[in-house]
């Protein structure tokens, strides 16, 4: 009989033994309480307690956490928009107690102040500068987490601005914004482009008639030169000026017959073809000649008498 009670005292002592130590994890932290009572913090490593006296109340962690907290809020510019703010802190190695016993939801706490924080500053900013000046709302909001949360054993480490989300009709009234402020610098660029073609297109033509006219010039300077050596030559073997002058358009008259009658696709053109066409031709040209001169004569001795008179 004695040995069969031997048994569960045995089995009994042997589990409140095993039940007096304990493990804590690295980066954790253990609050003992005895009877009820805060008796100690215990850190990483292997530890022992008093059975049915102490016992474990609860374990934190010391390892940087994140609390990502979504505000939906109102911008200057009457704009709904959602934030999402990313919060990351540490509980204080040297304030593990109050991190336990002062904040029983310490992420609600979190939250709370998140949501003050940036519904006090996103409406004094219109939708363009929230996406410019986001960290200036995450500086805000890690200040005045810092301050509170303190006070309750947390350090707040980075707070960050990871996502703002306007309403979806604005997204697509931005959107076709910019789209509009896109094609209007491309069609400013291909306007300059254009310009750019037709100025350097018509400074080309310029330089084609320059060169065509040059080329004219030194043409009809050339024909003048020769027609001057033909009748120098006509007028050694006794041909006077008047009588070289019509043979060589009459000459020329000939040559352009034959220039034209060598081309098969030439248009029809009418020309006369007589031997006295090039002495009339020429005659008719003496005469106008003449005549301009006589008028230019005249022309000026009429000035100079106004002049006199």
């Amino acid at each position: 009989m004695g040995q069969f009670l031997l048994i569960p005292i045995l089995f009994f002592g042997l589990v409140i033994l095993f039940s007096s130590f304990f493990i804590v994890k690295q980066q954790t932290a253990v609050a003992i309480e005895r009877f009820g009572k805060f008796q100690s913090i215990r850190s990483s490593g292997l530890h022992m307690k008093i059975p049915i006296v102490d016992r474990i109340a609860g374990r934190l962690s010391l390892k940087i956490q994140q609390l990502d907290v979504i505000v939906e809020t109102k911008t200057l510019d009457d704009v709904f928009v959602k934030l999402k703010i990313s919060v990351q802190y540490v509980v204080l190695k040297d304030k593990v107690y109050e991190a336990f016993y002062k904040l029983e939801y310490p992420h609600e706490q979190i939250t709370s102040y998140v949501f003050d924080v940036v519904r006090a500053e996103v409406p004094k900013m219109k939708l363009d500068d929230v996406f410019v000046k986001k960290d200036d709302i995450a500086i805000a909001v890690k200040t005045e987490l810092q301050e509170a949360m303190f006070d309750y054993g947390f350090d707040i480490i980075k707070t960050l601005v990871t996502d703002i989300d306007p309403d979806a009709q604005v997204k697509e009234a931005m959107n076709r914004i910019n789209a509009s402020e896109r094609e209007k610098i491309a069609a400013q660029f291909e306007g300059d482009a254009a310009r750019i073609l037709i100025v350097e297109k018509a400074k080309a033509e310029a330089e084609s008639k320059r060169l065509q006219g040059q080329g004219i010039a030194d043409q009809r300077r050339e024909i003048a030169r020769g027609l001057e050596e033909s009748v120098e030559v006509l007028n050694k073997v006794g041909i006077n000026s008047q009588e070289a002058s019509a043979l060589i358009v009459v000459t020329q008259h000939y040559d352009t017959l034959q220039s034209i009658g060598e081309e098969t696709n030439t248009n029809l053109i009418l020309l006369p073809n007589s031997p006295q066409a090039g002495s009339d031709m020429l005659n008719n040209m003496v005469a106008s000649f003449t005549a301009s001169n006589m008028i230019g004569e005249s022309m000026k001795k009429t000035q100079q008498e106004k002049k006199k008179g």
